[in-house]
C-alpha cells in the first residue's frame, strides 16, 4: 500500500508542475488574470496534497484500513477539487457548460477535509 501512496503521490505531483506550467506559459494567451489565479489554486492544492501522500506513506503507526481510507479520500478530493477547478476556469475554452459540475468542487474539498481530520483523529485516539 505504501509504495501505491507513493507512486500516486508522485503522479499528483508530476501533473501538478504540468499543470501549473500549461497554465503559466500556455493558457495565459486565453485566460484571465482571474480565471488563471483559479486554476492556479487547482495546481497548488493537487501539489498540497501530493505531498501529503509522501507524508502519508511514512506513518508506521497507521492500520493499512486507516492508510486505504485516508488515500481513497485523497485521491478523489483531488480529482473532483482540482478537476473541477481546472475546467471551471477553462469553461470559457469549450462548449460544454461545466455549471452542471459545480458541486464537484466542495464535495472534492470536503473529502479532503475528512482525510485530514481521519488522520488526525487516528493519531489523536492512539496512546503515546
Amino acid at each position: 500500500m505504501k509504495r501505491k501512496i507513493v507512486l500516486t503521490g508522485a503522479f499528483i505531483g508530476m501533473l501538478a508542475i504540468i499543470l501549473g506550467a500549461f497554465g503559466a506559459h500556455l493558457l495565459k494567451k486565453w485566460l484571465s488574470v482571474d480565471q488563471l489565479n483559479t486554476f492556479e489554486v487547482g495546481v497548488r492544492y493537487q501539489i498540497y496534497h501530493a505531498f501529503f501522500l509522501f507524508f502519508l506513506s511514512t506513518r508506521k503507526e497507521l492500520a493499512e484500513k486507516t492508510l486505504k481510507t485516508i488515500y481513497n479520500l485523497v485521491v478523489a478530493g483531488v480529482v473532483l477539487f482540482s478537476g473541477s477547478i481546472y475546467l471551471l476556469a477553462t469553461k470559457n475554452l469549450t462548449l460544454f457548460d461545466f455549471k452542471i459540475i459545480v458541486f464537484a468542487t466542495p464535495l472534492g474539498g470536503l473529502l479532503l477535509i475528512i482525510a485530514w481530520l481521519t488522520l488526525f483523529v487516528t493519531i489523536l485516539r492512539q496512546k503515546s
